[in-house]
């Protein structure tokens, strides 16, 4: 490179880093992207810090955490977003491609607990399903005596003859979103493990079958609105639906979560960790546009406040289950000192 484009490359990068001081004169509002399934808690907080702090409400966008994590990382400045929800933690992989565009610390706060639950209208006929039994019903590849073959079964009956003779029809997440990723990881990974013939199979064949769901029209990818699941629940009883436990406790006058081995989702059952099928939700906060978006500093300690997300605060009542005492005192003092998190083990 020649000497006047090494000094004209750092001229612009000292432009780039001083421009974003200028961040707030282009942009006086946060910006928030992310989980479909933290939007509702993060809804609730942008209400809150609009109705009593002097700083205008934030603006929100549902965008799935696959999504959000793409924007989030993409760089610094008034044209990305602050803070992102992500229904997972952030993967090494995402953690690298933020450093890589500039966004080199990063604060984690996570806010407590979500149940994934499989869910049915309650005008339908009600069962109790295995995570053996789920990967069966949804992997695009199934074990069947002693062999790996492509998923035959078209009804929960022909899984197990203790289940109805209904036609399997299951709406769920698309790949972009983390509560699909929490499906795989917590369900059917777990599920497939049960199958000799799937044990055997080397890791990557392994890997392949236990995670890859069936593409035959039993699952149906339903998009990052959940509420679209659960309009179509309420309309066709014989279906059943993916999605965090808040969705089902809003709708539980028209819904039923299903027992997964024998555990129903509830807030007590997903608290006390009996529930299988639980994980945390986080907010990734972006650190350089601290000082510099106005309020987002505030936002962030409304977020981390006992008030929000303490065992009875306020984020409780749209169904977000509280971290132990010790752990959310972890989570809420990591974050309100802003200390940057490391790189993801994976």
């Amino acid at each position: 490179m020649t000497t006047k484009k090494l000094v004209l490359a750092a001229v612009l990068g000292a432009v780039s880093f001083v421009g974003l001081a200028g961040a707030a004169a282009a942009r006086d509002q946060i910006r928030i992207v992310g989980s479909s399934t933290v939007f509702p808690f993060t809804s609730t907080v942008v209400e809150r810090f609009g109705q009593t702090t002097k700083f205008g409400a934030p603006i929100l966008e549902s965008t799935g955490t696959g999504g959000g994590m793409k924007l989030f990382c993409s760089g610094i400045g008034a044209d990305f977003p602050d803070a992102t929800g992500a229904s997972r933690a952030m993967k090494a992989s995402e953690f690298d491609s933020c450093q890589k565009n500039g966004v080199e610390q990063i604060t984690e706060l996570v806010i407590g607990y979500d149940g994934l639950t499989f869910t049915q209208s309650k005008k339908g006929t009600q069962i109790n399903i295995t995570k053996a039994q789920l990967f069966s019903a949804l992997a695009k590849e199934v074990e069947k005596n002693g062999q790996i073959v492509p998923n035959p079964h078209k009804t929960w009956k022909d899984i197990d003859p203790s289940l109805p003779a209904i036609e399997i029809e299951v709406l769920g997440p698309p790949p972009t979103s983390g509560t699909r990723d929490a499906w795989l990881e917590l369900v059917m990974d777990v599920g497939c493990k049960e199958f000799p013939a799937i044990k055997a199979l080397d890791a990557a064949r392994h890997t392949a079958v236990c995670r890859t769901m069936r593409e035959d029209g039993a699952f149906i990818e339903a998009g990052e609105n959940d509420n679209v699941i659960v309009q179509r629940l309420v309309s066709n009883p014989n279906a059943f639906g993916i999605f965090g436990y808040s969705f089902l406790e809003e709708n539980i006058d028209k819904l039923h979560g299903v027992p997964v081995n024998g555990v129903e989702p509830k807030y007590e059952t997903i608290a006390s960790g009996e529930y299988p099928v639980s994980r945390p939700l986080f907010v990734y906060f972006k650190n350089q546009h601290f000082g510099v978006i106005p309020g987002l500093k505030e936002f962030l300690a409304e977020y981390a406040s006992e008030r929000a997300m303490g065992e009875d605060g306020y984020l409780g009542d749209k169904g977000l289950v509280p971290l132990p005492a010790d752990k959310r005192k972890a989570a809420e003092q990591a974050a309100l000192k802003l200390t940057p998190m490391a790189r993801p083990a994976s």
